[in-house]
């Protein structure tokens, strides 16, 4: 039986179902081999050798085909037909030919289909190939690429820029993209401009709304009416003065369908109509591949195979009738440059069934497929047939203009399956319908409004409209696509809010850097470039070796010019790049630099150590003026925590305030002073928001930790404590001692309410849940209160045998004595002689360490 490797185990399970009991249908579980994350896995000076290694996870699958050709000397590769698929069966053959499972004679074929159905898979076994080296040599390229800059440059920020995680080549380009338009909308000032609305009735009573295009015989522009006063006097003009009907022109208009899905596409689809991103989008778009539902889902193209168009066409016969098929099949060009990214369009394998029949149960699938089928058929259906109606009424002085525009669907066509999905919400007048209106009629005047607008900035980015300009610019593939835009966000350098992106601090700063100092790795044109040289590679026209050569020469040249410089240095050019955003010219014409708290030091941009920015005060320590990272916001800054702290009032004649401290806000009882170094402070819990923290809360955080009590089984306290993760209850002899056993809080408040009874609750809970880990131990023999002292004493089963307890003194059994053997005057013997000693030792250990210490500094 000839053994059919494939990447995933659905895709197996589908592909064994239509080729039957004479092939062993096995998976590799995706790429089995890569580079490991280390120096030397790409060597330049060897002609950029590779070092190629298993992953662990994928020896067991490599171990699973192994084996299963000692049976079959015959190997079928069908892995994805796009350049990432080529390389996992490039790997394949080549971890198998290392493994000797692959011998001389072994008979290995390549074969790939678009579509996992019975016909598409029968007909690619009839038409099987070698692995296609260019498209390999393309994976070749660009994985080196992306581990030379990725291992090259990240360090490189490492070190000049503390808190930058990495940077990439591709992604590198598309935190660009997302950071330039977040300073676009910065840079950006609202521009007021009025227009006027009226709403008319025509001489049978039906109203239409009409603008106002034209005032006292001049065209209106834009911004003609740049205030009230303006727009008040045109409301006048109309209101003073008597309408007709000037002229009514219909026009016949038509509408025809998008193309069909290609990756990008789907994508922004996905996006506008589900607020999918674009991992999520892929992900489900796999699983419907994989299950034979739809073709392969990254490709740049748009063409459709001929039997697909004749299955469209016969499909929207049978659901909507004749009219809605066009005379002739609608073709559509692929405008991909790049043949191998270029396969048939993502349409459904079977046209007849819609989303319903297939009974899909995951809901990103189903919605995914739906939207995949509507597209596809409409995209074959007859255009949609509308009229567009331009009224225009005016005075007879002319001096008042106003028109209305409306439409009316005379045959919907397409639109009756699917109508593609808009980035941003725009009122379209023409989706308005008029009443029957003629030439002459009077026109009466409900109302007259004047209307205010301001211009708008330009919007931010979707993972949608992101990847449509990537697209547009040339940067990224379809397998790259998603990966690129969940990269920059799971690296912290991008959040989403509202299904938009944003830049965060770390992003603008790794963006100002590689402007300055990596500028043309950078570049649009640059990356578009490189993307189609290796677009050359993958047909053949050039070699991949040449192509890493000339970029190696120079980048390697770029990164030895950072080697010298200093991380001062790099932070004041980043201040100098971003001055104009973090520094805005001043109403009064001050210096914006100059510090607002000292008036004496230089307000720059400064790195947190938690890889943050910060707006902070060259005059530190004397002055510690800190400010968010961005321009200056007087509202926040009016009610921000100074650097000296915020007042809250006193306690006991101490003042409490809020401070801003290095691991976050907290509040502090008095102030630190050469008698009181450590005053009492307590970290403020996430929730709360600091710069509205007010006295008795303060004093609230200041009581913790807050004692329950003893716990009534072994007398040990109780207590109740906000930490590092939240609200939490502790059972142990001091808040400090490690031991013990901790439970969680549900929220912050019940730190000062909870009582003893829920307290046992969620502790015993908590000690089940881990298996009695944790949990007081139980006495192999309680022996009573210590004579002398007090306190209970007991014989306790130890790690290392049997042990005396009496409060923090343990002390050993002697060897051939029994725990239950052991007296009360035994026990007090044994810890009066343990005592001592461990009083001693605390006291000497210290300085017989410090001495050692000290002493071997000096020889040092």
């Amino acid at each position: 039986m000839p053994v059919v490797v494939v990447e995933s185990p659905a895709k197996a399970k589908t592909i064994n179902k239509y080729l039957g009991s004479d092939y062993t249908v096995l998976a590799s579980y995706g790429h089995v081999r890569d580079l490991p994350p280390k120096d030397g896995s790409v060597d330049p000076e060897n002609e950029f050798d590779m070092l190629w290694e298993v992953a662990s996870d994928s020896k067991k699958h490599i171990k699973a085909i192994a084996d299963a050709l000692k049976d079959d000397n015959a190997l079928i590769l069908a892995t994805d037909p796009d350049r990432e698929g080529e390389a996992i069966s490039w790997h394949l053959q080549e971890a198998l030919t290392k493994r000797k499972s692959i011998r001389k004679d072994t008979d290995v074929k390549r074969v790939t289909f678009n579509a996992i159905t019975k016909a598409a898979v029968t007909e690619a076994m009839q038409n099987a190939r070698q692995v296609d080296m260019p498209l390999v040599e393309a994976y070749l390229a660009r994985r080196a690429l992306d581990y030379l800059v990725g291992f090259n440059l990240s360090p490189v920020l490492w070190r000049k820029l503390p808190g930058a995680k990495s940077a990439g080549r591709v992604q590198s380009v598309c935190l660009r993209l997302i950071t330039e338009r977040e300073m676009e909308i910065e840079a950006f000032r609202a521009r007021e401009y009025w227009s006027v609305k009226a709403v008319l009735a025509s001489p049978r009573g039906q109203e239409y709304e009409a603008r106002l295009v034209s005032l006292a015989g001049k065209k209106l522009e834009k911004y003609d009416l740049e205030n009230q006063t303006a727009a008040e006097m045109a409301q006048q003009a109309i209101t003073s003065r008597d309408l007709k009907i000037q002229s009514v022109e219909a026009k016949p208009a038509s509408r025809n369908p998008s193309a069909p899905f290609m990756t990008s596409t789907l994508q922004q689809e996905a996006s506008r109509k589900f607020g999918m991103g674009a991992r999520q989008t892929m992900s489900a778009a796999q699983r419907l591949y994989e299950a034979g539902h739809i073709t392969y889902m990254r490709t740049d193209g748009i063409d459709m195979a001929p039997e697909a168009v004749q299955n469209a066409r016969d499909a929207i016969k049978d659901r909507y009738g004749a009219d809605y098929v066009p005379s002739s099949p609608r073709i559509y060009k692929n405008k991909a440059k790049n043949a191998q990214e270029a396969h048939e369009c993502i349409r459904p394998t079977d046209m007849a069934k819609d989303a319903a029949s297939l009974k899909i149960m995951d809901d990103d699938q189903r919605k995914l497929y739906d939207l995949i089928w509507k597209r596809t058929l409409a995209c074959q259906m007859e255009g949609a047939r509308l009229e567009r109606t331009t009224v225009e009424i005016g005075s007879d002085d002319g001096q008042v203009v106003l028109r209305a525009t409306g439409q009316v669907v005379l045959f919907d066509g397409f639109l009756r399956v699917y109508e593609e999905g808009r980035d941003d919400d725009v009122v379209d007048d023409d989706d308005k319908r008029l009443p029957q209106l003629s030439e002459g009629e009077k026109s009466d005047k409900r109302s007259v409004t004047p209307e205010q607008h301001f211009t708008q900035p330009p919007p931010r980015y979707t993972e949608a409209t992101l990847v449509k300009r990537m697209e547009e610019l040339g940067i990224g593939r379809p397998s790259t696509y998603a990966s690129i835009v969940t990269t920059i966000q799971d690296r912290g350098y991008v959040r989403k809010d509202r299904n938009r992106l944003i830049p965060e601090d770390k992003g603008r700063l790794v963006i100002a850097f590689l402007e300055n100092y990596f500028r043309k790795y950078v570049g649009y044109n640059f990356t578009a470039g490189l993307e189609e040289e290796l677009d050359d590679v993958s047909a053949g026209d050039r070699d991949y070796k040449d192509v890493l050569g000339r970029f190696w020469q120079d980048f390697s040249a770029a990164i030895a010019e950072t080697s010298e410089l200093r991380i001062t240095e790099v932070l004041e050019k980043i201040n100098e790049v971003l001055e104009p955003h973090l520094f805005p010219p001043l109403e009064d014409g001050g210096d914006p630099r100059q510090c607002p708290n000292c008036g004496v030091g230089r307000l720059s941009m400064r790195t947190a150590r938690s890889g943050g920015a910060f707006i902070g005060c060259s005059n530190y320590p004397e002055c510690r003026y800190t400010r968010p990272f961005g321009p200056p916001d007087p509202e926040a800054e009016a009610s921000a925590i100074p650097p000296e702290g915020k007042l809250l009032g006193e306690d006991q004649g101490d003042e409490i305030r809020v401070f801003k401290g290095r691991f976050g806000p907290y509040v502090q009882r008095g102030e630190v002073t050469e008698e009181n170094k450590k005053p009492p402070r307590q970290s403020i819990p996430k929730d709360w928001v600091p710069e509205d923290l007010e006295l008795d809360r303060a004093l609230m955080l200041l009581s913790l930790p807050r004692e329950i009590g003893p716990h009534p089984e072994d007398g040990v306290m109780v207590w109740a404590n906000i930490g590092r993760y939240g609200p939490y209850l502790k059972h142990a002899e001091s808040t400090s001692d490690r031991g013990g056993t901790n439970a969680n809080l549900e929220g912050i408040d019940e730190v000062w309410t909870v009582g003893m009874n829920r307290a046992v609750q969620l502790l015993a809970e908590k000690v089940a849940s881990r298996g009695g880990r944790g949990a007081a131990a139980k006495p192999l023999h309680e022996l009573g209160e210590h004579p002398d002292e007090g306190g209970p004493v007991n014989v306790m089963k130890g790690k290392y045998g049997p042990y005396v307890k009496w409060g923090k003194v343990n002390a050993t059994i002697p060897k051939g004595t029994e725990p239950e053997d052991v007296t009360m005057e035994m026990a007090v013997q044994l810890i009066a002689e343990k005592a001592p000693k461990k009083k001693t030792t605390r006291k000497k250990a210290p300085a017989k360490k410090t001495t050692a210490k000290k002493t071997t500094k000096k020889s040092a």
